[in-house]
């Protein structure tokens, strides 16, 4: 159901809500704001789940929570982007658009704001899947999440010490890890024998059956619960105020949302844009540094077969994964804003290290597709998760880096507990849109 005419304020006898941004995110909260008893409106300039939700590996990270920023990766970094087939990607043509995020990066890693940045993921990571059992259970598709494990290996020997190391770490941190090798992973993983000395597993882990796929039951499920969909990208958020309902104690706040076509007024709106908040924010006295992080995918559908759980690979720092749609492939943090088109080499850096993995990726008869797409990265790896300071009736959920799918489900209940002043079941200070 596509309303492309709505050029008034939108009424119901209940709180009138617009959510900008239909990825994965936006229609979380879009669902949760119904469950409230809120009439909803859902604009996007695409159509729904088609943005970064299209593009992510389909499993739920609850596993990373060291932020992007930290000593281990700042001493890397250099090495990284110099490699042939590193995992890092910065365009010379973006270097100086760049250099103001990447010293805000840099301060990131000191041990202060570190700490503060890995409790923030810990706390909504170890919240996510019950979240999301709860939304998928609501809508009746709780079949599109699986308990299905995860395997990140090693293919050196020499690196035992490096799992070991971690696995401590992770179980610090209340993250659960098994050290496996030998006939035990040769077991879980037979396409891989040979290839691989060692691995942790993580037993709790889940996945989607596939993440558009969840993106359009999401949808769906909106729509049949009376939610409007208005396929026009949003412009401008300009808060106000509606004289006609006001009282002199209380007065009645409103935001007008133009886009390219029309303008409509809500009660309350909240920003799910992802990588394309940034200029929603700006146009209402706010200035936050995130930027577009590209990340790359293959899809291959003939492949589905070679792998029986997620991988990530701890040393080409990549992830491979079995979807409905295929075998996913996905790698690449590259630096470059929304504007450049895909580079090719991404794409073959993606099938030089899933083939040197996956030997039976070398089969020529495999159709491969290739997809680039924008995470919205912020330089703590925090999401904002607020309120505007001046104007309470706009809120914000976005800035999720790698990890929007498996933080959607909990930040929409989050940031609709705070739309209600309820308390929030998580403390949203680390995620507060003026910490920059």
């Amino acid at each position: 159901m596509l309303h492309a005419e709505l050029d008034q304020t939108v009424n119901n006898n209940n709180v009138s809500v617009a959510v900008i941004g239909a990825g994965v995110v936006g229609l979380c909260t879009a669902l949760e704001a119904q469950r409230k008893g809120c009439q909803v409106t859902l604009f996007d300039r695409d159509e729904p789940g088609l943005g970064a939700s299209f593009g992510n590996a389909g499993y739920l990270a609850t596993e990373l929570i060291e932020p992007l920023s930290n000593p281990q990766t700042l001493r890397a970094a250099l090495t990284l982007w110099l490699s042939p087939n590193g995992p890092l990607s910065l365009p010379v043509q973006y270097l100086l658009n760049i250099a103001p995020w990447l010293i805000r990066f840099i301060k990131a890693a000191a041990p202060k704001p570190l700490a503060n940045s890995r409790q923030g993921l810990i706390r909504l990571n170890a919240a996510a899947v019950e979240a999301w059992q709860r939304c998928l259970a609501d809508i009746g598709a709780s079949e599109q999440i699986l308990k299905s494990g995860y395997l990140l290996v090693w293919e050196s020997p020499g690196k035992m010490a490096d799992a070991v190391k971690h696995q401590r770490w992770l179980g610090e941190n209340g993250v659960a890890a098994e050290l496996v090798q030998g006939d035990r992973l040769a077991e879980m993983e037979p396409g891989l024998a040979g290839q691989i000395s060692h691995a942790l597993y993580f037993p709790d882990a889940h996945r989607v059956r596939d993440p558009y796929t969840l993106c359009r039951l999401l949808f769906a499920s909106f729509e049949a619960r009376g939610g409007v969909f208005i396929q026009q990208g949003v412009a401008q958020l300009m808060p106000e105020l509606t004289p006609e309902h006001s009282s002199e104690n209380s007065p009645a706040r409103q935001v007008a949302v133009a886009t390219e076509q029309s303008q409509y007024r809500f009660e309350k709106v909240i920003v799910c844009a992802g990588a394309w908040s940034k200029k929603l924010l700006r146009d209402v006295g706010l200035s936050v540094p995130l930027e577009a992080e590209r990340g790359y995918h293959l899809t291959i559908p003939g492949a589905v077969t070679l792998l029986k759980n997620s991988i990530g690979s701890a040393e080409r720092k990549f992830v491979m994964g079995p979807l409905d749609s295929g075998l996913r492939v996905v790698g690449i943090s590259q630096l470059g804003g929304l504007k450049l088109g895909p580079f090719d080499r991404c794409f073959n850096i993606l099938r030089h290290h899933s083939r040197q993995l996956l030997p039976g990726l070398t089969d020529p008869s495999l159709e491969v597709s290739e997809w680039m797409g924008h995470r919205p990265t912020l330089p703590d790896s925090l999401p904002v998760i607020d309120q505007h300071p001046q104007h309470r009736q706009l809120l914000f959920a976005f800035g999720h880096q790698h990890l929007g799918l498996t933080q959607a489900a909990i930040t929409a209940e989050l940031i609709i507990q705070r739309m209600q002043n309820e308390d929030t079941q998580i403390d949203l200070t680390p995620y507060r849109v003026t910490r920059f």
